[in-house]
C-alpha cells in the first residue's frame, strides 16, 4: 500500500514551503487545510505499518516532524469504538480523516468547568477540521465505527508527541500529559529509488 508514498512527500515538501512562507496561524490553517484534504482523498499511501489499530486504546504513528519541530504529521488509528477523553493540543492542528469516519466533540471553558459546544461533528473521508487555542482547542474525538477501524491524519504546529498538554475529566480538572508516538521508526519517503514520484 506505500506504493504512492509519494503523496505524502509532497504533502510534507508543500506543508514545509507554507510554515516557511508564513506564520500567520489563519493563513495556515485555511491553506494546510486545503493540502491535507487533497491527502486524505487518496487511500492509497499510508504504509500498514502505521495503520495498525490497538485492541486497547488508538494509536498515534509520527510520519513525519519538521528537523526544527515547526510542525509534525501523525497517522490516528482507532480501533472499534475507541475514543479520546476530553483534551486539549496547545498549537493549531489539522485533522482529515482517511479512513471509516471519527466524531468530534467540541467543548468549551465555563465557570464550572468544561460544556460541549454545540453539536457534535462526524467527519467523514477527505474532510478537515481546524484546531487551536485562537478558534478552539479542547475536544474529545472517537471512531464512528464499532465494527472497524478508522484513520485521521493529523498535522500539528510543533512535535505534538513531545508537546505537554492536559486531558480533563467530567468536572474540568486538567491532568497534564505528553501523548509520545507509538512507533520507533519513520516511513522513508525520501528514497527516490524505492518510491518513485508519479
Amino acid at each position: 500500500m506505500s506504493r504512492n508514498l509519494h503523496r505524502l512527500h509532497s504533502f510534507v515538501t508543500d506543508l514545509a514551503a507554507l510554515t516557511r512562507r508564513t506564520a500567520e496561524e489563519a493563513e495556515i490553517l485555511s491553506q494546510g487545510a486545503q493540502l491535507l484534504s487533497a491527502l486524505v482523498a487518496q487511500d492509497d499511501w499510508l504504509p500498514d505499518a502505521y495503520a495498525q489499530p490497538d485492541p486497547e486504546r488508538y494509536r498515534q504513528y509520527l510520519l513525519h516532524c519538521d528537523s526544527a519541530e515547526a510542525f509534525s504529521v501523525v497517522s490516528f488509528v482507532w480501533g472499534p469504538g475507541q475514543s479520546t477523553p476530553v483534551h486539549d493540543h496547545t498549537v493549531w492542528g489539522l485533522v482529515g480523516v482517511l479512513r471509516g469516519a471519527e466524531v468530534s466533540q467540541a467543548y468549551r471553558r465555563t465557570a464550572d468547568g468544561l460544556a460541549p459546544e454545540g453539536p457534535a461533528a462526524r467527519l467523514e473521508p477527505g474532510q478537515v477540521e481546524a484546531v487551536s487555542p485562537r478558534i478552539g482547542d479542547i475536544h474529545r474525538v472517537s471512531n464512528a465505527f464499532d465494527d472497524r477501524a478508522s484513520i485521521s491524519i493529523h498535522v500539528y504546529g510543533a512535535n505534538i508527541g513531545a508537546v505537554r498538554r492536559a486531558s480533563y475529566d467530567a468536572e474540568g480538572r486538567p491532568k497534564l500529559f505528553v501523548s509520545g508516538y507509538a512507533n520507533s521508526t519513520l516511513p522513508n519517503f525520501w528514497n527516490a529509488a524505492a518510491s518513485p514520484p508519479a
